[in-house]
């Protein structure tokens, strides 16, 4: 049988795969190995860079990600490296400004990436069109992107328009982002087919195993035409990844979609990712590798999931997560029924965390990036926010309607002076990293983070260095602290965004008490400042979201115990206001 319309592949290994089931921690020195035996391979694009894997090798795995981009380059010789690209926000979880988004690009470019899958979390398109024309102007390859939900302001027939107008603005193939698995195999089929009936370009289907569908609804794509369909090498496919990379391959041998790639040189890759997986085995959730029907109704993404999972942990509150998952629906509708994919996935599942755990009434705490959601700063929602919500969020103020990043002016050459000034600028691209995450990326530049330890797999053996705990509470002189523990017998036990443990009180009188486990990212008060309640008094970085900490009362600061950059627990006290 000779093959007519042969399926290509995008490996999604090192990226996605690792995102959704070890919370984006593999480290660049066990992504070479892999990344060499992909080369050989013959993919469309190798998946490498982008989406969570900046912020994670800065905030955990001390890995400057554009040396990454670089080392892979040099190992990816014959294959396209890709990168997922979230629009307006590039890697990061807010809008940033047009010079920005350009100098991000063109370094990227640069670097080594070839294909960028630019997508917006909420499908405006007003949000990707800097990015797109940016893509266009260096020579690369755009991918326009739809991402996929179901709600009852969705509809195939709204992403085919979709997909016309990514088209209309130069896209040289069209991605169906479908994150959360939600995609049903007649869904796939017909939107497909609807795709390639109204433009002429590659079409790429993406989809998660969560649900357990997603070889079904691949299988339906394949025979409405689909071009491209993104997997996973085996030892990091299905639960919350990707369909294997293996399966698909051998499925499709002997047949008109027969991709060309020869499965005994899988079977090297595939031994190249066992010895990773093995390695990386005790950050692998069990809850991340399952097939959960569930994400039918709260539609997490596969990264989002196992995320929340170790936030949730961290919180000390993972027997909440069954109560996250049935609120987060409440949230999504509430906010106009966003599709969930970063940054909306962290929006809306970061409020689903506060709403539950803070218990009393919804929307008691907001974040920040909820409030400037609901003020039209992220762009157009899907659905209506009723008048209600609204309210409760921000009050009586008027959402803004146009383009967010036309409310945005240069600040590409301010932030550079300021990252020269703290003389962490060895290369252009530090610049960037500054930009992107300015409360991380100073300690990173200088060199003064570590890298967390990759936890054992858990054995009935003696408690190993990653049983231990990292925080606990010591009581000093009547007086209980929180103490994070650093080493144990010279072995490194937590070595993440704190620089140190401090003595910060529990329990003392006007005690402002963080109400959750996070980084602090800014202290909006200083020692004898007069303050109002509901003045922001700190903010604090917890679940990717900034989260602030009000005060309760009239009063004046008399003591900060926190600086910025500190990590806090639950409980910690702040300051104090007398």
């Amino acid at each position: 049988m000779s093959v007519t319309n042969p399926v290509k592949i995008t490996d999604t290994t090192l990226r996605d795969a690792h995102q959704s089931l070890i919370a984006t921690r593999l480290k660049t020195e066990d992504m070479i190995p892999i990344a060499r035996e992909l080369d050989k391979i013959g993919f469309f694009s190798v998946e490498a860079w982008g989406g969570a894997t900046f912020d994670s090798c800065i905030r955990f795995l001390n890995d400057d990600p554009w040396q990454r981009l670089r080392d892979l380059k040099a190992v990816l010789e014959n294959t396209p490296i890709q990168m997922l690209l979230r629009g307006q926000n590039l890697v990061g979880y807010r809008h940033y400004p047009d010079d920005v988004v350009e100098k991000f690009i063109e370094a990227a470019g640069k670097n080594g990436v070839e294909i960028f899958r630019v997508f917006d979390a909420l499908n405006d398109i007003r949000n990707m069109e800097k990015s797109m024309e940016v893509v266009k102007d260096i020579g690369a390859h755009l991918q326009g992107t739809i991402s996929y939900t179901t709600s009852p302001v969705h509809s195939n027939e709204k992403f085919i328009k979709f997909a016309e107008e990514l088209y209309s603005k130069g896209s040289d193939s069209i991605c169906i982002k479908d994150m959360a698995g939600l995609i049903m195999p007649n869904a796939a089929s017909e939107l497909v087919a609807g795709i390639k009936d109204a433009i002429d370009i590659p079409v790429n289907l993406h989809s998660h195993s969560t649900s357990g569908i997603s070889l079904m609804s691949y299988q339906a794509a394949i025979d409405a035409g689909v071009d491209i369909l993104d997997t996973a090498m085996s030892p990091f496919a299905m639960g919350t990844s990707q369909p294997a990379t293996e399966s698909v391959v051998a499925s499709l041998k002997g047949t008109v979609h027969d991709t060309g790639i020869d499965l005994m040189a899988l079977r090297e890759v595939k031994n190249k990712c066992l010895l990773v997986r093995d390695k990386y085995e005790g950050l692998i959730d069990p809850i991340s590798e399952r097939i959960d029907s569930d994400v039918l109704i709260y539609q997490l993404p596969g990264g989002m999931i196992s995320n929340l999972v170790s936030q949730l942990k961290e919180q000390n509150a993972l027997d909440k997560l069954e109560a996250v998952h049935k609120e987060i629906p409440h949230v999504r509708k509430d906010l106009g029924y966003p599709p969930l994919v970063t940054p909306t996935s962290q929006i809306v599942g970061t409020q689903a965390v506060l709403n539950v755990l803070m218990g009393g009434e919804r929307y008691s705490n907001v974040t920040q990036e909820v409030k400037d959601y609901v003020r039209g700063l992220y762009g157009k929602a899907p659905g209506l926010i009723s008048k209600e919500i609204m309210v409760k969020i921000i009050g009586d103020e008027e959402p803004f309607t146009g383009r967010p990043g036309d409310l945005l002016g240069p600040i590409y050459e301010k932030m550079a002076e300021e990252a020269r000034e703290k003389g962490i600028v060895k290369k252009d691209e530090d610049i960037l990293t500054y930009i992107l995450y300015p409360a991380i990326a100073p300690s990173f530049l200088k060199g003064e983070r570590k890298p967390e330890l990759i936890p054992k797999k858990s054995t009935h053996a003696a408690p190993s260095v990653a049983d231990i705990p990292s925080c606990m509470e010591v009581e000093v002189d009547g007086e209980i602290f929180a103490v994070r523990i650093l080493s144990v017998e010279g072995s490194a036990v937590e070595s993440s965004a704190s620089v140190g443990a401090k003595k910060i009180p529990r329990d003392i009188k006007g005690g402002v008490k963080s109400n959750m486990q996070g980084m602090v990212l800014k202290i909006e008060t200083n020692v004898g400042a007069q303050v109002k309640e509901g003045d922001t008094l700190v903010v604090l970085e917890a679940m990717k979201m900034e989260n602030p900490i009000k005060s309760a009362k009239n009063g004046k600061v008399t003591q900060i115990f926190v600086d910025a950059g500190d990590t806090v627990q639950n409980g910690d006290v702040l300051l104090v206001i007398e």
